[in-house]
């Protein structure tokens, strides 16, 4: 009986929250936050009537710039909402140019995600609510009405770390069924991310599926790692259990990631339809994975004909490598030396404003004094995925032609 009596009570709360709900908005007019309008300006909003100040940061919103001992960065802007006499919160942004945008609201100080907008994504150890606004370069963002390729979460021995590790493995539409061999592209990710950031925030199933269906792109594997050695998988999908993602990881730029990537490929040549040649591998990642995509391609110059560096850090290895002393020595004798078996495609892109631009002016530089040919992409705005995701749909309509 008592508890009879208690869902009666809950359920007349719960009726008269929604009654109040519905005075303050009208039945069935809950607010929506983010609502993308027809002029491709967006609306965010929130309930929160005692707050004393709602905000919104995303790079959807001009840039701040942040001095920091690694130099210059570009960090999100912050807008005010305004809040009605109803306690309802609410921002219009500018009018928003094509692409996928990431954001959090802060209320009174503390970032939270927007509790009206179900679709949030993983950064590290950040939690950012994302929208689309749809055309031009944007619409390779979208799960579009095309054949879609398979994302599989591959286990894998890796002898040389020392442990079975995870990748994640895009096969192309029809592979299942197809009876042929692919060319094989590994796409590795930056510091702080993991095997899941290129198909999560780089959107690089979709871009892939959509490359490929306009006859843009060859149809491929694309092979991405986890490029902490350290590390089974992702932070939470480990022996681990849920441990708190970090950039702060062991054996991070020291050598050890690519003395153990030959035990990738051997897996993915072993386990896959692939083809197994120099003509039809490809490599190519953004900043720490751009500076390894460029170590492993020259101390193994007979392997790739593919090497594309985006927003790459291509002067940061750490100085504890005292276990691996030749990864990292001799680089531009190593880059000669690449360049004397004739690659197919060295690719560079790198953001105007990205702290890591001098260097890749260095890398060039370097590249144009001794007439080592080479593609370069400059773009607006920083160290940003709004970037790595321009490269890897450039990158991608360039390899194995």
């Amino acid at each position: 009986m008592r508890k009879t009596l208690f869902m009666v009570a809950l359920c007349l709360v719960d009726m008269a929250a929604q009654a109040q709900q519905n005075l303050s908005f009208g039945a069935g007019q809950q607010p929506v936050s983010p609502e993308v309008n027809a002029n491709n300006t967006v609306t965010f909003r929130m309930i929160a009537p005692e707050a004393q100040k709602v905000q919104v940061t995303g790079d959807f919103l001009p840039p701040q710039t942040i001095e920091t001992p690694r130099g210059t960065w570009d960090a999100p802007g912050v807008a005010d909402l305004v809040k009605d006499d109803r306690g309802l919160w609410s921002f219009t942004s500018d009018v928003l140019k094509p692409e996928l945008y990431m954001y959090n609201l802060i209320v009174d100080g503390v970032k939270v995600t927007d509790p009206l907008n179900v679709y949030s994504i993983r950064d590290i150890n950040n939690l950012f609510n994302i929208f689309l606004i749809g055309g031009e370069q944007a619409d390779l963002y979208r799960v579009n009405k095309v054949p879609h390729g398979t994302v599989s979460k591959v286990w894998y021995e890796s002898p040389t770390a020392g442990m079975t590790r995870r990748c994640t493995v895009y096969t192309p539409a029809g592979y299942e069924t197809s009876g042929k061999d692919y060319p094989v592209f590994y796409l590795l990710h930056g510091m702080g991310g993991d095997e899941n950031a290129w198909s999560e925030l780089g959107r690089a199933a979709q871009i892939l599926d959509n490359l490929i269906a306009q006859g843009k792109a060859e149809p491929m594997l694309v092979v991405m790692t986890n490029g902490n050695i350290s590390q089974e998988a992702c932070p939470g999908e480990t022996s681990e259990g849920f441990k708190v993602p970090t950039m702060m990881l062991p054996k991070t730029m020291e050598g050890s990631f690519e003395t153990a990537f030959p035990d990738v490929i051997k897996f993915v040549e072993s386990t896959y339809r692939v083809k197994k040649d120099k003509a039809h591998r490809a490599i190519a990642g953004l900043s720490m994975g751009g500076f390894h995509s460029l170590f492993i391609s020259i101390n193994h110059p007979d392997t790739f004909d593919y090497i594309g560096l985006f927003s790459a850090a291509v002067d940061k290895q750490q100085n504890d490598n005292a276990g691996f002393p030749n990864i990292y020595a001799d680089r531009n004798q190593k880059i000669d030396g690449l360049f004397s078996q004739h690659p197919k495609l060295f690719w560079i892109g790198i953001g105007k404003t990205d702290f890591l631009y001098q260097s890749n002016s260095d890398l060039r530089a370097y590249l144009d004094l001794k007439h080592h040919p080479y593609e370069y992409v400059e773009t607006e705005g920083g160290h940003i995925w709004r970037n790595w995701r321009i490269y890897l749909s450039l990158f991608a309509q360039k390899v194995f032609k």
